[in-house]
């Protein structure tokens, strides 16, 4: 038996629960152990995590009941939902009650919730910018995750409000650079001359620990969290130094980001809009030196870029 404490970490393999897990196996101080949750402990990722020395446990977001083991006798959570898996608010926010009402009953004394803005606060639903998605929302995946917030009080849960951003490893999926027809390379968010508050995603599990690591100290509050902000103008200028090729930052408007033939296209475009349009406010919150005093190796975009050039320059190539 450890007489570490333990860390029940939600979606363990993936991205935010993955960099929590492997920040806390890697802490020098050793001070906590991690139960990773995983519908599929016999994926590699799972084995891997196993591997580094965590406990890994099934459970399903979705099933109350396989949650409750997952928590008992742990001292801490890391608890996150994906809404990009469904695409739906009202599954998000039914996932974030099951988590509460799980974490609370096994009487956890720590838990840290990676929530979002209500982006309502500064678009009004009838605010006609931007559409409104799924019946009450202007960014589903925001504002779920904003209205899921009260279900941790109610379920008398010490809680720690996580407010991430835009992950750069979104940079070598879908949003990253392209190459045209006319064979430049190209970046075209619907930012305008904005700042785009962006952060690396395995910061976000050294911050967590080292909220973790503060006690008490933050329990009820809201930590807001970036890397850099930096105006997308600027992260292609930083990208065609680090790739030695040219790439150009070409706007779109949000409207023609929302009518990209792809999954999401909607909320992505939203979301893009809600950056741009509410941008003194979302960077406001992040201040970078605060979020550095907490994790004093916080990368900014081009450290970031410095450890992911090849996996970009790849991307681009299979593109």
């Amino acid at each position: 038996m450890t007489d570490k404490r333990i860390v029940t970490v939600c979606g363990a393999t993936g991205n935010q629960g993955g960099g929590v897990a492997r920040a806390i196996l890697a802490d020098p101080e050793g001070e906590f152990a991690v139960r990773a949750l995983t519908r599929r402990p016999d994926s590699a990722a799972a084995k891997e995590l196993e591997r580094l020395g965590a406990e890994v446990v099934r459970a399903d977001l979705d099933d109350p009941e396989s949650l409750g083991p997952a928590f008992e006798g742990a001292y801490g959570a890391f608890l996150v939902t994906n809404f990009w898996e469904h695409g739906s608010a009202e599954r998000e926010k039914a996932q974030a009650g099951h988590l509460a009402r799980a974490a609370g009953h096994a009487g956890v004394q720590h838990a840290i919730w990676s929530t979002l803005e209500d982006t309502r606060e500064c678009v009004p639903i009838d605010d006609p910018r931007m559409p409104t998605l799924q019946g009450s929302y202007k960014v589903p995946h925001f504002d779920a995750k904003a209205e899921a917030d009260a279900f941790f009080g109610d379920a008398g849960v010490p809680t720690t409000f996580l407010r991430a951003t835009y992950y750069w490893e979104n940079l070598l999926g879908g949003s990253g650079p392209y190459r045209a027809d006319d064979g430049t390379l190209v970046l075209d968010m619907p930012m305008g001359d904005k700042r785009l508050a962006g952060i690396a995603v395995g910061d976000i599990g050294h911050v967590a620990l080292a909220v973790l690591h503060r006690g008490t100290d933050l329990i009820a509050a809201t930590v807001s969290i970036a890397g850099e902000h930096l105006p997308v103008a600027d992260m292609a200028a930083r990208m065609t130094k680090a790739l030695g090729e040219p790439v150009a930052y070409r706007p779109l408007t949000p409207d023609a980001y929302r009518a990209r033939d792809v999954p999401g296209a909607d909320e992505s475009g939203n979301m893009f809009q809600f950056y741009a349009d509410c941008e003194e406010r979302f960077t406001g919150a992040r201040d970078i030196a605060a979020v550095r005093a907490l994790y004093p190796g916080l990368q900014d975009f081009a450290t970031w870029l410095g450890g992911h050039r090849e996996e970009l320059a790849a991307r681009i190539r299979d593109h």
